[in-house]
């Protein structure tokens, strides 16, 4: 092997290089530990909401209806009775679960197509792209209302395939550029000509590094889908009760925002911290992967 070659190599970029250095930045490192809390009361909400009271959701008292904030239910109770500090927790499991569920359904679907446009040959990469493009014309919101609305039940699961499914051209694009401009670098070449494996090319080589600017762009979706979870269920198309989300929550306090403010304020304060986390984590990638808009 000639010393060029060796050299071209032995320099074969990987993305673990990139997220070393990434994970040292304090701007990523903060909102990481949001969400890292977030995900823990997601996945543990029963402890987190005992911390100040019975930590029930569903174990109401009519009889103390729209009750203000007091000592054992800080957040106060909604117009049923029951405890909204602990259905804003409640409420972290299904709002999480839809964004995080949407946008791995999302990501595997734009990682699939967009590998493989970026690859095969013309014909696929034609086909990739006109399909791309045609979900690309349906509005985000607008093509889930409709997909919604024709659906019965509106599960967790339901809501996050529905929006998975209008999710996934952007990251699909992107990816595809990324392996198109992957693919003729250096490096790649070089392995090429020692004779590996394409599939080991693919494998090793391609994906890992294309598919890091594309995880930024799925970190800042993840609120996206939040919001649009929100949304949807506040105009009464997304989850549906018994789900406990910070929609459903929204929803049924709007029209009792003057009586009782704080039906309102805690749930939106929950989704607004979750959603400025994410997307800051998301800059925060972006620019640490964008050399230049580094400072």
């Amino acid at each position: 092997m000639s010393e060029p070659l060796a050299i071209a190599v032995e320099a074969l970029p990987t993305a673990r290089h990139s997220w070393r250095s990434v994970i040292r930045r304090w701007n990523v490192v903060l909102p990481a530990v949001i969400i890292l809390i977030l995900l823990l009361i997601a996945l543990l909400p029963a402890p987190f909401a005992g911390i100040f009271g019975h930590g029930d959701p569903r174990a109401c008292d009519v009889g103390r209806s729209l009750a203000p904030p007091s000592e054992g239910h800080p957040f106060g109770l909604d117009v049923q009775g029951c405890d909204v500090y602990a259905n804003v927790i409640y409420g972290t499991q299904s709002s999480l679960s839809v964004g995080v569920l949407a946008t791995a359904v999302g990501l595997v679907i734009a990682l699939v197509l967009g590998t493989l446009g970026g690859l095969a040959g013309r014909a696929v990469d034609w086909t990739v792209s006109r399909v791309t493009d045609i979900f690309l014309g349906f509005p985000f919101l607008l093509g889930a209302i409709v997909v919604l609305t024709a659906v019965g039940e509106r599960s967790v699961l339901t809501v996050s395939l529905v929006l998975a499914l209008f999710g996934w051209p952007t990251m699909a694009r992107l990816m595809r550029s990324s392996v198109r401009s992957i693919r003729s670098a250096d490096y790649v070449e070089a392995a090429v000509t020692m004779g590996i494996p394409r599939s080991r090319i693919i494998a090793r080589y391609i994906i890992p590094n294309a598919i890091s600017p594309m995880l930024v762009i799925a970190t800042l979706s993840v609120g996206g889908v939040i919001v649009a979870e929100s949304s949807l269920t506040y105009l009464g198309i997304g989850l549906q009760a018994p789900a406990i989300s910070w929609g459903l929550q929204l929803a049924s306090a709007s029209s009792r925002f003057q009586l009782a403010p704080w039906l309102l304020v805690f749930p939106g304060l929950f989704l607004a911290i979750t959603v400025l986390a994410i997307t800051a984590l998301g800059d925060a990638l972006r620019v640490a992967f964008d050399p230049r808009r580094q400072q």
